[in-house]
């Protein structure tokens, strides 16, 4: 589950920043060069960017579809990896006074666009701000006409939703010549909690910052949940494991009721007894923990090595994606020793007692 979770952060981190500051209320919001420079004198914060979005309809001669155009500056493509998700073109959206647009690949199939051909520019309508009077449609609509450079591939959330543009653009296509939509952050190496508190002290309840996990929270404690249902399911496995454990003191405590009762009349206590036992159960219990962590972490190890388990070509990843955890192993064995304990505590108490009164 780790390794899973690990590769959806990673198809985020393409897309989504370290922090993201939006408004409370309201979609924009002003970003003038003294609110840039308190958040830039947050220590902690590496580049900003600037972002301006909304819906759009986007069109392509006789084909057309509803996309959410997104409007960067030149310090995006630091904040966020899309450059790395480009597979045909380039990214092309820093190159001055050219409206020119990155498209996903889900929405570039819906409008027939092929980068490697002649591609017509394409035009983006939204609707303009405020009543209009005119009786001609088209008046009510801003138009923005741009140039595909490039084509994005993420997956179908993000393929057949979004779409680049520079932000110039985008305040010309919205008409907002002086807001924005967020503030986006790329922090120093897991620097970002502590960057979060102390933007939410300095700006207070007018704006929300979230980290990338908080953006994407429904996904990311889902993937948790399963992983902690996982857990708990393994458990019970352990738990019904354990009879081995109660059946193998049973019958060593049965096998040596001479033994015991010698003791016992030598001057042994009960308890002396009784720890002689508990130490087999922990005996057995971290011998066999040990081994089976030994095999597990030698599976995983082979798992990332070979990858034995394979997915088809359909999936974003090819294989079953491992990440081993310390902590993990840590909790695994502690559950182990845990149960170990209990399973051990019954027989010992019960039969040592039985064989000392009889």
């Amino acid at each position: 589950m780790n390794g899973l979770t690990g590769t959806v952060a990673n198809l985020y981190n393409v897309f989504e920043p370290d922090l993201k500051i939006t408004a409370a209320k309201g979609k924009y919001f002003k970003a003038d060069d003294k609110f840039i420079s308190e958040i830039k004198s947050v220590d902690g914060v590496k580049f900003i960017s600037k972002t301006l979005s909304d819906k759009a309809l986007l069109k392509n001669i006789d084909k057309q579809t509803l996309v959410t155009i997104k409007g960067v500056d030149e310090n995006f493509s630091k904040v966020a990896a899309i450059e790395s998700s480009v597979e045909d073109g380039v990214y092309g959206l820093n190159v001055a006074n050219r409206n020119n647009i990155l498209l996903g690949r889900g929405i570039a199939s819906q409008l027939q666009i092929n980068i490697r051909e002649f591609v017509n520019e394409l035009s983006i309508f939204s609707p303009v701000k405020g009543k209009s009077s005119s009786l001609n449609p088209e008046d009510n609509f801003n138009q923005v006409y741009c140039t595909p450079t490039g084509i994005f591939s993420l997956n179908d959330e993000f393929d057949f939703q979004f779409a680049f543009v520079n932000i110039e653009t985008a305040k010309k296509l919205f008409d907002e010549p002086d807001k924005v939509s967020a503030i986006e952050i790329l922090c120093e190496k897991d620097e970002y909690e502590k960057v979060q508190r102390i933007l939410k002290e300095k700006l207070g309840t007018s704006f929300l910052i979230k980290n990338r996990y908080e953006l994407n929270d429904v996904l990311f404690k889902t993937l948790e949940t399963e992983k902690l249902a996982t857990f708990i399911i393994l458990a019970f496995i352990l738990i019904i494991a354990t009879f081995n454990i109660i059946g193998a003191l049973t019958m060593l405590i049965i096998e040596k009721r001479k033994d015991i009762k010698t003791l016992y009349s030598m001057g042994a206590s009960i308890n002396l007894i009784r720890n002689i036992f508990m130490r087999e159960g922990f005996l057995i219990t971290g011998v066999g923990a040990i081994i089976g962590l030994l095999i597990g972490l030698l599976v995983c190890w082979l798992q990332i090595q070979f990858h034995l388990v394979k997915f088809g070509d359909e999936f974003i990843i090819p294989y079953y994606p491992i990440d081993i955890q310390l902590k993990d192993f840590v909790w695994i064995f502690g559950l182990i020793m845990l149960i170990g304990f209990f399973a051990a505590l019954y027989p010992v108490r019960v039969f040592t007692k039985m064989d000392l009164v009889h």
